[in-house]
């Protein structure tokens, strides 16, 4: 038992043993993480530096930029590192703080999709009390709820993961540590207890998707009653930003858990490892800014101001 549960470090998947297709991966990654970092850091700075935009819903679309900063650098730079120094070890610690950072991130993600959701209801369905339910002090105490609720979750997520004793067998058949292969990695016998926070964690996340659902069925049938066909289209193009951000997030949230978890290295884990943590986190950026005019108005301005500070 003492050997089977000293496991110190563990071993990444990597996307080739080829040392040209590893330095291609590097620098396919490295422009990746880059976009992603400038991307949702121009969104940042547009909203913080435009008074127009201080309103709840460009504010928790701040601390989704955030979120997704955070998310896309917990798992790409160490994988970068590892294809440049051609090695696969990550430390055990390294891997607690992986999943601990990745499960906070995704959670506080969704919740504030959520709550965005909420938002737009209000907005368009019951605006004469958008003031008296949608104030700063509601704004602030929602937000610190989804920050907070990605934490503790988190944290369980973590400690009823590794508190349980893994095999020898250390390999992990991803990129970066995720907990669906990192089961893989435990006593059969032993896992059940994280098995049962997974299922509470989907448990709760079906019923956030199915508010939102309804939340966007009212606000449909709110908008197709728009006598104004400039009013509609308005409030679809505020709308379709948050629910094609939301779709991406679920739709490979689920293709990621739901799909089994093969017992050897395969390129599918790999690709659905990306399609699950990198290209939502990556396309946010660019569907916030394509589809609202007042994004892509803010991110105008800013470069216009950038321009004339440099000349």
């Amino acid at each position: 038992m003492s050997n089977q549960t000293a496991v110190t470090e563990f071993l990444l998947l990597g996307f080739s043993d080829v040392r040209e297709l590893q330095i291609l991966h590097f620098v396919v990654f490295l422009v990746i993480y880059l976009a992603a970092l400038v991307g949702n850091l121009l969104i940042v700075m547009a909203i913080a530096l435009d008074c127009h935009l201080h309103t709840p819903m460009y504010v928790f679309l701040i601390n989704l930029s955030i979120l997704d900063l955070g998310s896309i650098s917990v798992t790409l730079p160490k994988s970068m590192v590892n294809s440049f120094m051609n090695m696969r070890l990550i430390s055990y610690p390294g891997c607690v703080t992986q999943v601990f950072l990745f499960v906070g991130f995704t959670t506080t993600d969704f919740a504030l999709l959520t709550i965005m959701a909420y938002d737009q209801y209000v907005t368009i369905c019951q605006p004469l009390h958008y003031e008296r339910v949608r104030n700063r002090t509601a704004c602030i105490q929602m937000a610190a709820g989804a920050w907070i609720s990605g934490i503790v979750y988190s944290a369980l997520h973590t400690r009823n993961t590794f508190r349980l004793p893994f095999c020898q067998y250390n390999v992990i058949n991803q990129f970066f540590c995720v907990i669906p292969q990192l089961l893989k990695l435990i006593y059969s016998d032993l896992y059940l207890s994280e098995v049962g926070c997974i299922a509470f964690g989907v448990f709760v996340g079906v019923n956030c998707f199915v508010f939102i659902i309804v939340s966007y069925v009212q606000i449909f049938k709110a908008v197709m009653r728009m006598p104004s066909e400039e009013g509609r289209r308005k409030a679809f193009s505020t709308c379709l930003p948050h629910l094609t951000v939301v779709s991406l997030l679920v739709f490979t949230s689920l293709f990621e858990y739901l799909n089994p978890t093969s017992t050897s290295a395969s390129n599918p884990d790999l690709l659905m490892g990306v399609l699950y943590a990198v290209v939502p986190l990556v396309m946010n950026p660019i569907i916030y800014s394509m589809r609202n005019k007042e994004i892509k108005a803010a991110l105008q301005k800013l470069m216009v101001c950038r321009i004339f500070t440099k000349n």
